[in-house]
Parts: C-alpha cells; sequence; structure tokens
C-alpha cells in the first residue's frame, strides 16, 4: 500500500491527495506537523519537505513526480495526455506553474509585507493570462480533467487565504474552480486546516 506523507495546509501535498483520490486505491495519510516535523521525513526526503510517497522500497518526494508516478501505475483514470506531444506540454505547463505561480506562495507565507505583495500581483497577473482558456472549454486541456487541472486547484482554492483579488474579467477562470471544487475527488482530499481556508 502507498503511503503519503501530507502537510495539512501544504498545496503541494494536497494535489497529491486529490490524484490519489481520483485514482480510488488503497492508500495512507500520515498527516505531518510542519511545524514540528517527524525526524524520518528528512532522512525520506533530503530536502525535508513534505509530500513524501513511500510504496515498499521506493521513496518519492516532489508533487509532480509522485502524481506522474501514480498516473503511470494506476493508469485509470488517466490524468496526463497519451499522446506524447500533448504530455511533453502538460509537462512544461506544470513546471509553468512551479515558476510563474507556485515559486510565490512561500513568499506570501514567510516573506517581507512588501515582498508578499509583489508576489500576490505576480500570481494574479499570471492566473489572469489564463482567463481565455476557460471561455471556450471546461478543463486546462479541453473537456477532459487532467493533471494540471490538479496541479493549479490547491492555488485557486487558496486564492482568498493569501489574500489575492482577480479583477472582473477574470469571472470564467472563477467557473472553472468551482468546476474543480466539487468534484469528489477534491472534496474528499480537504484537510480541516484546508476547508476553513475559504468560507
Amino acid at each position: 500500500m502507498m503511503t503519503l506523507y501530507s502537510g495539512t495546509s501544504c498545496p503541494f501535498s494536497q494535489r497529491c491527495r486529490i490524484v490519489l483520490y481520483e485514482k480510488g486505491m488503497d492508500f495512507q495519510v500520515i498527516d505531518v506537523d510542519l511545524h514540528d516535523k517527524p525526524e524520518d521525513l528528512a532522512v525520506m526526503n533530503p530536502y525535508n519537505k513534505v509530500p513524501v510517497l513511500v510504496e515498499r522500497d521506493l521513496i518519492l518526494h516532489e508533487a509532480n513526480i509522485i502524481n506522474e508516478y501514480i498516473d503511470e501505475r494506476f493508469p485509470h483514470p488517466q490524468l496526463m495526455p497519451a499522446d506524447p506531444v500533448m504530455r511533453a506540454r502538460a509537462r512544461l505547463f506544470l513546471y509553468r506553474f512551479e515558476e510563474e505561480l507556485f515559486s510565490h506562495v512561500s513568499v506570501i507565507e514567510h516573506g517581507s509585507q512588501k515582498a508578499a505583495d509583489k508576489s500576490r500581483s505576480v500570481i494574479r497577473d499570471n492566473l489572469t493570462q489564463l482567463v481565455p482558456l476557460f471561455v471556450k472549454q471546461k478543463f486546462m486541456l479541453g473537456e477532459d480533467y487532467s493533471m494540471l487541472d490538479v496541479a493549479i486547484a490547491p492555488l485557486l482554492w487558496r486564492l482568498e487565504h493569501y489574500a489575492i483579488t482577480l479583477p472582473k474579467q477574470a469571472a470564467p477562470l472563477l467557473k472553472y474552480a468551482e468546476r474543480l471544487f466539487v468534484r469528489p475527488a477534491f472534496i474528499e482530499a480537504l484537510t480541516p486546516s484546508e476547508k476553513v481556508m475559504r468560507k
């Protein structure tokens, strides 16, 4: 059985929980207190961060790597595109999310007020650029839910929590977010500390 060491308020851990629930398989989640991490976490992950996935003698860290492994190991429903070209494009998107969106999350959580405000506006502007996608399609890659939707969902869930206000023209993006939030796997994957992040 797979075991996921997961932070209860960590957006990267939430991604992995969503994928595990989407797959509907047997797994165990071990909640990690990010302010009092267990000693064995640093043994499993040299960066001493969550999420960490353990399956027999395999230990993985980094949310996107964990999620691709789960997707390949349990192919239904498939979350990464089957076509190599589309899959490569999806990986580029995932990389862009890390660079242009999620790299700013730790600044909002731990940086100075000035740095946090700058990061909020970068996230707001980068999310606003995605709006045209959702005028014509249901999900990131079209009509099918994919790993890209999994990857961005934790950030969209935390907009209010991070004090990020999107402009009026972002309405299609917010409607898209609501489509993600009503998925059974998304709801099941929420921890009590994540549930209170939105009113």
